[in-house]
């Protein structure tokens, strides 16, 4: 058996095809050998490879974009031997999961690479918080990925018909996204999320008090993941993940945990936004303004949609929301963006003072 083919057995399990081997001939001739990042931590990573998991230093392709570091899920060359192993490159990635950091730099982070699906793990312990929801299905979206919501602990809800009700409000924030609910502690639902993750690579996102981990243990079929109980009253708990970690799972396909996430800042999604309000921006195509904000200007189809019942108004203040906030982010880089930004605000800010002083019979 060549090398060639002995890598792709033991890699197979890991994502590796022939797309991935083609992309590799330029460092095989190197003699450098390929691998999955399946853990980082301090500038170094845990890779596997055909000859098992190694670790590698990452100082040779750690530039100042923090969007091109090596992050959990690349495909990456690392020297065939030596002490300290570096990783020498990594691949181009087909998808890569990023979302704001909390620094003033307008800097993203990326998460994870090569994702195919991104369940969003949801407790059913606590109130819903749709909007929460709607923000990280925008940054699936917007990474290439398939989202997936998985609302956990049903257990917590025995009565059918208000389960059902949580169910149909996730639904119409997640238009176009299966929405399953799954009790890990029982292994209710389990099933049907398995087939789906079963092949390619899934990211297991939500906040900490979620179930990630319980989540992650139940598909891995083993307690990979310390857990530890969420407290009652607000379902929130101690990370339990501190790190992204990717594992293979027994029914095929690849899981990547990672940990409880606090902030979910969007980053350059305008893409995720408009796929996650599919059918605001539908409704929008028929406003009489092409640059209709769906606010106080005349011939707006959304907010005559919002009027007839037919579109919740939660929803329009979410998709506003989130729609702003982008605009920022991309802004924070773009001087001129910025500025035009500034000044549409300040011309919508005028039109609707004058549309109540109108309203109130003065004269703008």
């Amino acid at each position: 058996m060549t090398s060639t083919s002995v890598q792709s057995t033991a890699l197979t399990p890991y994502g590796w095809d022939d797309a991935w081997a083609d992309a590799f001939t330029p460092h095989a001739a190197e003699g450098l050998l390929p691998g999955r990042v399946v853990r980082v931590d301090r500038g170094q990573c845990d890779v596997v490879t055909a000859d098992g998991v190694v670790r590698a230093d990452t100082a040779f392709v750690t530039p100042h974009d923090p969007l091109r570091v090596v992050c959990t899920g690349d495909w990456v060359a690392v020297e065939p031997g030596g002490h300290p192993r570096y990783v020498r490159a990594y691949l181009p990635r087909r998808t890569a999961f990023v979302r704001s950091t909390s620094s003033k730099r307008s800097e993203g982070q990326i998460l994870a690479a090569n994702v195919d699906h991104a369940v969003i793990a949801v407790s059913l312990a606590v109130e819903l918080d749709l909007g929460r929801v709607e923000r990280f299905l925008a940054l699936a979206w917007e990474s290439g990925a398939q989202p997936v919501v998985v609302l956990t602990k049903a257990d917590l809800v025995p009565d059918p018909v208000t389960l059902a009700h949580l169910v149909e409000d996730v639904e119409t924030s997640a238009p176009g996204v299966p929405v399953l609910t799954v009790s890990a502690l029982y292994g209710e639902g389990l099933d049907i999320l398995v087939s789906l993750v079963g092949s390619g690579t899934t990211v297991l996102l939500g906040q900490s008090g979620a179930g990630k981990s319980t989540l992650a243990n139940a598909l891995v079929g083993d307690d990979v993941m310390d857990v530890r109980a969420a407290r009652d009253v607000d379902g929130k708990g101690r990370h339990t993940t501190t790190t992204r970690n990717l594992l293979a799972l027994p029914s095929g396909g690849v899981l990547i945990d990672t940990p409880g996430l606090r902030g979910v800042g969007l980053f350059d999604a305008e893409t995720g936004v408009g796929q996650v309000f599919a059918e605001i921006e539908e409704l929008a195509a028929d406003c009489r303004f092409h640059d209709c904000a769906h606010e106080t200007e005349p011939g707006c189809a959304v907010r005559s949609a919002v009027e007839d019942g037919a579109l919740p108004v939660r929803r329009l203040e979410s998709y506003r929301k989130l729609k702003r906030e982008n605009q920022w982010i991309v802004a924070k880089t773009d001087a001129r963006l910025r500025a035009e930004i500034k000044k549409d605000w300040k011309r919508r800010g005028a039109e609707g003072k004058a549309a109540m002083e109108a309203k109130r019979g003065r004269r703008p």
